[in-house]
């Protein structure tokens, strides 16, 4: 009679190979660490990931010995950090720790090559594209000025619910900011019906909630409203007013990710949208050049 171990099972043997497996490939060296005289282990010992990851050595330890414990996406995001997992090697600790990646900058098969030449092409008009919890998956140069300098901030800042009720910068180019994010969180709890058991859907929330005592004041209303555009004003710190329609193209299931875009209602805005995409522009050039 044939045994079948339960998937659970065999998925845990398999992370924890892969754990070792990446753990003893990578070189003290590489993480800035002292090779001391008496290592014997090849690579980095259990002791040193744990370390570099925040995590205690025990609870390392039992990961590696495929023992049924739970563990958060933020300390699989560590643990790939402190094993300096490629993006594919990223994916598949996520896929093994039956976990969802939270990280904003995860790969996402909808931004293609061509959907990024089509985003620089859109300029002046701002355009980005955005998935149901809000992380800004790619964005051309007059998106990236828009309503703050996104190129400046760390990818897990990159998600419009976070900029909306914590970067001041972001706050102060949105006129009328209160009923703007009222309504921002009202579409977000629309779209998270369909995620609530999802870890990063979980961990956004629970930041924003320790973060911003605004955003639990209106979070607590239990709003909802579907996601639809509008026309907007936007006060942008170098280009004054803009009047612009704010609007969404599906780029899947109504659930999936979008394509955002800032049209200029008059001429006038669509002059300072062109000032705007120069002044992003030249900014990007010296960046490049170390200027």
């Amino acid at each position: 009679m044939t045994i079948v171990a339960p998937a659970s099972d065999v998925r845990r043997h398999e992370l924890a190979e892969f754990l070792r497996n990446r753990r003893e490939r990578i070189t003290p060296e590489q993480v800035g660490l002292p090779r001391g005289r008496r290592r014997r282990t090849p690579g980095l010992r259990r002791e040193e990931v744990a370390q570099l990851s925040a995590v205690g050595v025990t609870w390392y330890t039992w990961l590696e010995q495929a023992r049924d414990i739970q563990v958060s996406p933020q300390v699989l995001d560590a643990l790939a950090r402190a094993l300096l997992l490629d993006p594919s090697e990223r994916s598949h600790l996520f896929a093994l720790a039956g976990a969802l990646d939270p990280a904003p900058n995860t790969a996402c098969p909808s931004v293609t090559p061509a959907l990024r030449a089509m985003l620089d092409q859109l300029g002046p008009i701002p355009a980005c594209v955005q998935n149901s919890r809000y992380d800004i998956l790619a964005y051309n140069t007059t998106y990236g000025r828009l309503l703050c300098d996104l190129d400046a901030l760390p990818p897990e800042d990159l998600n419009c619910m976070w900029l909306a009720f914590t970067n001041p910068e972001w706050r102060g180019s949105v006129v009328d900011v209160a009923e703007t994010n009222r309504v921002m969180a009202a579409k977000f709890r629309a779209s998270m019906a369909e995620h609530l058991a999802e870890p990063a859907w979980k961990a956004l929330l629970a930041r924003l909630e320790s973060a911003s005592p605004e955003f639990r004041e209106v979070w607590a209303r239990h709003e909802v409203v579907g996601q639809s555009g509008k026309l907007k004003y936007l006060r942008n710190a170098h280009v004054g007013l803009l009047y612009v329609e704010h609007s969404n193209l599906w780029l899947g299931p109504s659930a999936g990710p979008r394509l955002v875009t800032y049209v200029p209602v008059d001429e006038e805005s669509r002059q300072r949208l062109e000032k705007l995409q120069e002044l992003a522009q030249s900014r990007q050039a010296l960046a490049s050049a170390g200027v």
